[in-house]
């Protein structure tokens, strides 16, 4: 009787322990997606201004400028419905639609030398490099959390403790951002 009392605390006390941690996990994953969400909206809030800072010298390039406006309403729109898969295929499209955008700068010299489009260049470029290093954490979190979720002895409690594995930040295969750069150093 009481080995059976001692074997059921050390198990009731391994679930209790083993239901924190992954609490914790899982805090960490929706943590990791909303720092992955700032960087967004800060994305967001700087494709405006660098619009509005070229539109006047890009004159002949007004398909470009609205493709930007329109994918950047598609991602925001997406990120509120807080579809993952729709978000990064909306943020794959936008990610394309600037590309084309900071490509065509470089044609226009008198963009290249104003300091404002310059600066939001810069800071649009920070933010990319921000977005990556969260999708990043954000996929070793998750990796972690699916892990623990998975070994064994933890993968026979976690589903009646309530937990399920979280989705990867992948690309979609048709993503734009699934392209190979295309480089010409032919003078």
């Amino acid at each position: 009787m009481t080995i059976l009392a001692i074997v059921l605390l050390v198990l009731g006390g391994w679930v209790v322990v083993t239901f924190n941690g992954l609490v914790k996990l899982r805090n960490q994953v929706q943590n990791a997606f909303r720092q992955i969400d700032v960087q967004l909206k800060r994305r967001h809030d700087l494709i405006p201004n660098l619009v509005e800072s070229v539109r006047g010298e890009m004159k002949f390039e007004k398909e470009t400028l609205e493709r930007v406006i329109q994918a950047r309403a598609a991602a925001v729109s997406a990120g509120q419905g807080g579809n993952m898969n729709d978000v990064l295929a909306k943020e794959g499209m936008l990610t394309q639609a600037l590309g084309r955008l900071i490509a065509l700068t470089e044609n226009y010299p008198n963009l290249k030398a104003n300091d404002s489009v310059h600066k939001l260049m810069e800071e649009l470029t920070h933010t990319e490099n921000q977005i990556g290093f969260s999708r990043q954490f954000y996929n070793d979190v998750v990796t972690r959390f699916n892990t623990d979720q998975q070994v064994f002895p933890t993968n026979m409690f976690s589903a009646m403790l309530g937990f399920s594995p979280a989705t990867l930040w992948e690309l979609p295969a048709d993503s734009p951002e699934r392209e190979n750069v295309k480089v010409n150093l032919a003078i």
